[in-house]
């Protein structure tokens, strides 16, 4: 079973991956974006383990509101409000329980992932986050670590993709060839739940 502990310990590794990966963030950003995904998510990731450390909350639940409140607070452009949606709504979906199982996570992550796709419009394809997010929750019922491969080789095979949703859509076909920065972080914070589970 997954306790609150567990929550925050998902959020510091990811923080520590969006801090060394931050310039290659940037960099996947540069060319069809506005440059600055890399940076926002560090500020973003920055803020929530410094007020998990404050705050400290007793339910799995109540560490991801958390999360995706600050993240919604102190990330500029679309991926705060993105990124704060996804662990809120995973959060609400996880209530009040003390612990929860694997497949509560998976199925809470779904919800997530659902009202995302609700506030940004895409769907798998779009080259976006929800590229990793998707195939990510669907291994979640076999591991964690089937989940991070999936996530991986879902931004991956954003490369060849033309954009059709976010900033990046702006470019046109100037946005193929290019990995998906959200998609790219998306699967940073799945890495991150893997490495939090010791997988």
């Amino acid at each position: 079973m997954l306790d609150a502990d567990f929550f925050r310990r998902w959020m510091t590794v990811t923080a520590a991956s969006v801090d060394r990966e931050a310039e290659r963030l940037t960099a996947l950003d540069s060319p069809i974006g506005d440059a600055d995904h890399g940076s926002n998510l560090q500020r973003g990731f920055t803020a929530v383990v410094a007020v998990l450390e404050k705050d400290a909350p007793g339910t799995p639940g109540a560490v991801l509101t958390l999360a995706g409140r600050q993240l919604i607070s102190t990330v500029g452009g679309a991926s705060g409000p993105l990124y704060g949606t996804l662990l809120r709504r995973t959060g609400k979906a996880l209530g009040d329980a003390g612990e929860v199982s694997a497949e509560e996570l998976a199925e809470a992550l779904r919800a997530g992932v659902d009202a995302v796709m609700t506030l940004g419009g895409a769907a798998p394809g779009d080259k976006t986050m929800i590229d990793a997010l998707v195939p990510a929750v669907e291994a979640l019922g076999d591991s964690f670590a089937a989940a991070r491969t999936a996530a991986e080789e879902g931004a991956v095979a954003t490369t060849p993709l033309q954009a059709r949703k976010g900033r990046a859509s702006y470019v046109g076909e100037r946005s193929i060839g290019h990995q998906d920065p959200g998609a790219t972080s998306a699967a940073l914070l799945i890495a991150g739940l893997a490495e939090a589970a010791g997988e």
